[in-house]
């Protein structure tokens, strides 16, 4: 290492399935600084990169020992036996740009609402919102055939039960 690169340098680390929160809290915990891209607001924000994080580390002068062993880690990312330096400039676009993203307004529905799903034609049936399911569709539980099912539509196709929205 030149006497002109940085020492701390962020590193990606590989989590285990879903566990990037569970990562990034424990490696916290540990003293490391973490940075794990969200995009989204409210209750569940999504991981930009699921099953990764990144980790500021100084390679000469932190023990990267414990960080294999950590609670929802599963390896550091590596070229052969080296770990992987990630540029400083890429991390800081990605944060620039997640700022940049606009704000999504919050939901027409809430948890638990019944909603009315316009089908085809004027065909129109009752069901219970669920959550956002991205920027334009929902996830609701329509009772189908005795069943209930999870089904995605787009959130042009539901309005309010009590009569807001559009009407046939």
């Amino acid at each position: 290492m030149s006497a002109t690169e940085p020492l701390h340098r962020w590193y990606l680390i590989q989590t285990k399935p879903h566990q990037e929160l569970r990562a990034e809290e424990n490696l916290a915990r540990q003293g490391f600084a973490c940075y794990r891209p969200v995009v989204g607001q409210g209750a569940r924000p999504q991981p930009l990169f699921p099953g990764y994080l990144f980790i500021r580390l100084d390679q000469q002068h932190d023990n990267w020992f414990p960080i294999r062993s950590t609670r929802g880690v599963s390896r550091i990312v590596s070229f052969g036996p080296q770990p992987l330096p990630v540029a400083d400039e890429l991390v800081e676009d990605i944060r620039r740009r997640l700022l940049a993203l606009p704000e999504r307004p919050a939901s027409r529905f809430q948890h638990g609402q019944t909603v009315r799903v316009r089908c085809a034609g004027a065909c129109e049936v009752d069901a219970i919102f669920l959550c956002d399911d991205g920027a334009e569709r929902a996830l609701i539980l329509l009772n189908l055939l005795q069943r209930e099912q999870r089904v995605r539509v787009p959130l042009s196709r539901l309005s309010a039960a009590d009569g807001e929205g559009w009407r046939a």
